[in-house]
């Protein structure tokens, strides 16, 4: 199965079935609800099985399930569906849970409004970074365009950089070989630039993705930890233009290290400590 088409929010469902503390039944079909995404918001059966891996006939008797539990709804053609709202209900749940969030809005809007860029909150959800914040200054047309929920790749985007600099070495260590076996062929190119970020992360505190996540678009992370020593990215940026690796570096970074400070203070967490 070529990188691409693999789901880069779990592994591989026959990977993850061998797994004897799990629910096999279970995970198959959290890995049919990880399918959709904001590029492919409508699936048929055989593309859920070309993504998860998982045999035809079990698709069709998850996608049964998750339809009669409400987390899928059928789409035009019949044969065909999308993410339900049983999903949203506990999308919800989650997202009222997290105080960051309110800790978290009031500095990043106005960052936003103050230097014109798109600022976001996110944590990490298997292989990627999702957002849980999102803030956009009210006058410009050139921000970033993504959204709560959206999600940003750990290897190439700021976001998942810079966490991946604040995980302890052995979780990162395992978490890249993951990376590793996921990307396949597409890693030898992609973990140079990764790698000296992270470093970069770890000796200054924050970490650039330079048009590497999403074109034309640069942006700046720092990391930050909750109370619970969970590990969150703060992220700003925009066109490249706009901002370039001088002004990420001179004005946007050091102002979103404070804004990660105060947000830390808030809910009890931390920032990561630069160890030059």
């Amino acid at each position: 199965m070529p990188a691409a088409d693999r789901n880069d929010n779990s592994l591989n469902a026959s990977e993850r079935a061998d797994r004897s503390d799990t629910v096999s039944a279970l995970e198959r079909g959290i890995s049919v609800l990880r399918c959709f995404s904001e590029e492919r918001p409508v699936l048929g059966y055989a593309e859920v099985a070309r993504i998860t891996g998982i045999p035809r006939p079990t698709v069709n008797r998850l996608v049964a399930t998750l339809l009669a539990m409400g987390m899928l709804k059928v789409a035009q053609p019949a044969d065909r569906f999308m993410l339900g709202p049983g999903v949203v209900s506990l999308a919800r749940v989650f997202l009222g849970s997290l105080d960051v969030r309110a800790a978290a809005r009031p500095s990043m809007q106005a960052l936003a409004e103050e230097v014109g860029a798109s600022v976001y909150l996110a944590v990490r959800d298997g292989m990627e970074m999702v957002l849980i914040e999102a803030c956009r200054p009210r006058s410009s047309m050139l921000s970033a365009r993504l959204d709560v929920g959206s999600r940003a790749p750990l290897p190439n985007s700021a976001l998942g950089r810079a966490y991946l600099s604040a995980l302890p070495e052995a979780q990162r260590t395992q978490l890249l070989d993951s990376m590793r076996l996921l990307r396949g062929p597409e890693w030898d190119s992609m973990a140079p630039n990764m790698m000296r970020a992270i470093d970069e992360a770890k000796r200054l505190g924050y970490c650039l993705s330079l048009g590497e996540f999403h074109r034309e678009i640069n942006s700046v992370s720092v990391p930050l930890t909750g109370p619970g020593d969970e590990i969150m990215a703060l992220n700003a940026g925009g066109a490249a233009f706009v901002f370039s690796e001088d002004r990420l570096r001179n004005e946007i970074a050091p102002r979103l290290h404070d804004i990660a400070l105060s947000i830390a203070r808030d809910i009890g967490g931390h920032v990561p400590v630069p160890k030059p």
